[in-house]
């Protein structure tokens, strides 16, 4: 396809050109074509940020991209709790979950594989043995079936919150009360829908009731460290409902933070990450009925930030860790 750059085009980004003009690829698979080289700009390779001008001659070759599948590999994996049943991995930071539209490797559903145990098949080949999920940038327990039984049994747990899931988060600001509770409807953010939105949502279709209780662990020069526990399971629902409260989480840019911290007169450089951890979760072993508790050690690379906040803000580190020893 040949698209040929109008005046009112002029100055837009190469990538959303290529979108208004192709309406049935999405950004993400643009962006893949004009990685792959299957995108020229008059004859030439350019990048998706460029600015195009009047007069510029567009080639998109839109090559269907190769169907996604979950292959094994070997990639370490922290195990937390393991049976016969059920395996509760402590997921790193940056990595994602299952394949999706342009990444299929790397993968927890990949490292899984290349384990060589069974996992379940109840839910799609991409996603075996994945009961729920947690954000690519979000670190954390994540419970996996082995079986589809108790997928079934784990599924019905989330879908009652029966299984009790507990986070930690650093938030920007300085939050007032000790507790509270956030109930506000969560909705896919009509203006960039690569996020949810708790502003309004419940003016916008498809919202979704929902609701997030916090408890102030400690307070850091302009920061709010808490312990949140989640009683709904929305999509991205602590970052949304945080960033509805104008205290977003630290890191998450995407909603609302800020790149650096300015603590203590100075600044921290950005955290390259979110400030959310799934720390804690508790469910019933579905087959013998045991209570299962399970806990994730705080990552190294927020530990160290936090430490760093703590000195840039002249606190006392050990506040911090009795903060965190009480919680986890």
């Amino acid at each position: 396809m040949l698209i040929a750059v109008e005046a009112v085009d002029a100055g837009m980004r190469l990538d959303r050109v290529v979108v208004k003009e192709c309406p049935e690829l999405s950004r993400t698979r643009v962006q893949e074509l004009i990685e792959e080289g299957l995108v020229r700009l008059n004859g030439k390779s350019a990048k998706d940020s460029h600015k195009v001008r009047a007069g510029d001659v567009i080639e998109v070759v839109a090559q269907p991209r190769a169907p996604l599948q979950a292959e094994a590999e070997s990639i370490p994996l922290e195990v937390l709790y393991e049976d016969d049943d059920v395996i509760a991995i402590n997921k790193p930071a940056g990595m994602m979950v299952h394949a999706g539209a342009g990444n299929s490797r790397g993968t927890l559903v990949n490292a899984l594989l290349g384990r060589g145990e069974a996992l379940s098949q109840a839910d799609d080949p991409l996603r075996p043995g994945i009961v729920h999920r947690i954000d690519k940038d979000t670190s954390g327990i994540l419970l996996v079936a082995k079986n589809d039984f108790v997928h079934a049994k784990l599924a019905e747990g989330f879908r009652l919150r029966t299984i009790k899931k507990t986070y930690l988060a650093l938030l920007q600001g300085l939050l007032k009360e000790e507790r509270g509770r956030i109930e506000l409807p969560i909705a896919r953010d009509p203006n960039r829908r690569s996020r949810m939105t708790a502003k309004d949502a419940g003016l916008l279709p498809n919202a979704r009731a929902a609701r997030t209780d916090w408890r102030v662990l400690a307070r850091i020069d302009t920061t709010t460290l808490v312990e949140v526990q989640l009683h709904s399971g929305r999509t991205h629902q602590i970052r949304a409902h945080f960033s509805a409260l104008r205290h977003p989480v630290v890191g998450d840019t995407r909603y609302g933070a800020a790149g650096q911290l300015h603590v203590g007169g100075g600044s921290l450089p950005a955290l390259g990450r979110n400030f959310l951890h799934a720390a804690k979760i508790g469910f019933v072993q579905p087959r013998n009925g045991e209570t299962i508790q399970v806990a994730a050690p705080l990552p190294e690379e927020l530990y160290t930030f936090l430490g760093k906040l703590a000195k840039a803000a002249g606190d006392e580190p050990r506040r911090i860790d009795a903060a965190l020893k009480g919680f986890l």
